[in-house]
């Protein structure tokens, strides 16, 4: 498989406040906040369906019933149309270990309260005292490249060869250790790419061949050989991300991400830890993992979605203390096509036969390029929810397996069983 710290969200509509990305100029150093959009304000978010306590579509659900057969104890599967309605449902509000489905939340939460354009970005600021500061926001593909562009700012920033002291002095803004994985993460699955360290400053997403252990350690490192190799000397320090900053200070050089979808699609379509981890933290607010949880699930809430049984423990699902349920993950898919950057949250999933980590299932088949979904998987969890293009329109469904013998072969019949014309009437 796959620090500024706010108080969890207040007033949490669909249509919040926004990011606004800043432009590189010279600013007070401080933390930038949440602001109003440029954008035009979107209109009020539809009436949050209330999924019926019955099916609506008894031969879809008897098709089903055969498909599980025995197995139905393990699997939550929930199917609703284009209007709400539930037309098929299998323990649909019975919490289970979700895998990377996780991350359709924690994108969801992000695109809702930053917006489309915003972006990841990594800034050096100049102190009262001289002193250079680094601070970021997890920028998943922050390389040496952009390294080597602060090491050369730096260099010609003052306090370099020439001056009296001779060296730079930099601190770099990050996490405590205790910070960087959610402490229901395996301590094997830490050592591996997919299980790398969330922090602030991160180079390739804090891995090579395995993770990186030591983030700010090795950052350290790489700027300080950096600027030796340009012909300057520092001092770097680690400051956390707690500490208060000068109001001050001057904004000398920012580096930004991608735009929000390619950080949506490297999460859902790619099934990317880091990056959906990121994207929890920086879309709640807070890079305490204990009010990043509570803010999401006011977030739900504040959608009106069915949460019981629901613990969001992390962004990515790598935490198996996770739990959802299938008309949740229906409801949410259902709820974000009808937000005004639907098109957005849609358009950063797998597609099957095609793209992502559903590239190689179901190629050749009906469903080929029907169906865009995120995938999850790990030990005993197989989950698939994502949006079918049924006969009388989209269809939002969700199933999650713990414990299935054979669940890909389970999915891909509920999926072309619900792709049949006639089965569900529109009226």
């Amino acid at each position: 498989m796959t620090s500024r710290c706010r108080s969890p969200l207040a007033g949490l509509g669909l249509l919040g406040a926004l990011l606004l990305p800043l432009q590189a100029q010279a600013l007070p150093l401080q933390w930038p906040q949440i602001t109003a959009s440029s954008q035009p304000v979107a209109p009020p978010p539809p009436a949050q369906p209330q999924l019926q306590g019955q099916v609506t579509c008894p031969a879809l659900q008897q098709r089903i019933n055969a498909i599980v057969a025995a197995e139905s104890p393990v699997w939550s599967i929930s199917v609703v149309d284009g209007r709400g309605r539930l037309l098929a449902d299998i323990n649909g509000q019975r919490p289970r270990i979700p895998a990377s489905n996780q991350k359709l939340i924690s994108t969801a939460i992000a695109l809702d309260r930053l917006g489309p354009d915003y972006r990841l970005t990594t800034r050096l600021w100049r102190q009262p005292d001289g002193s250079l500061r680094l601070t970021g926001e997890g920028d998943p593909d922050l390389d040496l490249a952009q390294l080597r562009r602060f090491a050369q700012l730096a260099m010609g920033s003052g306090g370099g060869p020439g001056e009296s002291t001779g060296n730079l002095r930099i601190q770099l803004v990050e996490e405590p250790q205790q910070r960087w994985w959610p402490e229901g993460w395996h301590w094997a699955d830490r050592a591996e790419v997919y299980g790398a360290p969330i922090t602030r400053l991160a180079l390739t997403s804090n891995a090579l061949d395995m993770a990186v252990s030591n983030p700010p350690g090795r950052l350290q490192r790489l700027l300080s050989q950096e600027i030796r190799r340009q012909g300057g000397a520092a001092a770097i320090t680690l400051v956390p991300a707690t500490a208060a900053a000068s109001s001050d200070g001057v904004l000398l050089h920012e580096e930004r991400s991608a735009p929000m979808q390619g950080l949506l699609s490297l999460a859902n379509t790619d099934s990317h830890n880091f990056t959906a981890e990121v994207l929890l933290r920086q879309g709640t607010g807070s890079w305490d993992l204990v009010q990043a949880r509570q803010s999401a699930m006011q977030w739900l809430n504040s959608q009106g979605l069915p949460t019981v049984g629901v613990a969001v423990m992390d962004g990515s699902g790598l935490d198996r203390a996770n739990r959802v349920t299938s008309q949740l993950l229906a409801a949410l898919l259902w709820r974000m096509a009808q937000h005004p950057y639907g098109a957005q949250y849609a358009g950063s999933m797998a597609i099957a036969g095609q793209r992502g980590t559903l590239r190689n299932l179901f190629r050749g088949t009906t469903l080929e390029g029907r169906f865009r979904g995120k995938t999850g998987t790990i030990t005993g969890v197989r989950a698939i929810s994502g949006i079918l293009d049924g006969p009388d329109g989209p269809l939002y469904i969700s199933m999650v397996s713990n414990g299935a013998s054979a669940p890909n072969g389970t999915i891909g019949a509920i999926l072309r069983q619900s792709q049949q014309p006639g089965l569900c009437p529109a009226a």
